[in-house]
């Protein structure tokens, strides 16, 4: 059940890129004082059953290359602050 729930978000967020909602040059702006630290959202996407290979900065935002729960291999840029999905390819 809980690998449907991640499973719909994660195509909700991807129906959301593809749709033009998030452009290639797209970067995040967040100021550093409010992100959140980058093991927080290991710690998240572990806890939704990713395997997580790197997780870096790039264009201001955390940059994770892993595979998702569906073993999908996956590069996501996700916002520092709020750790909502900026740009994602799989």
């Amino acid at each position: 059940m809980k690998s449907m729930v991640i499973s719909a978000a994660l195509a909700a967020a991807l129906a959301t890129l593809a749709s033009g909602a998030a452009f290639a040059g797209e970067k995040c702006s967040v100021p550093k004082a409010d992100w959140q630290p980058k093991e927080a959202l290991q710690q998240k996407l572990e806890g939704e059953g990713w395997k997580v290979k790197n997780l870096k900065v790039e264009d201001g935002c955390y940059e994770v290359y892993g595979f998702n729960a569906e073993g999908q291999r996956m590069e996501v840029l996700f916002d520092p602050k709020s750790f909502s999905v900026v740009k994602a390819k799989s």
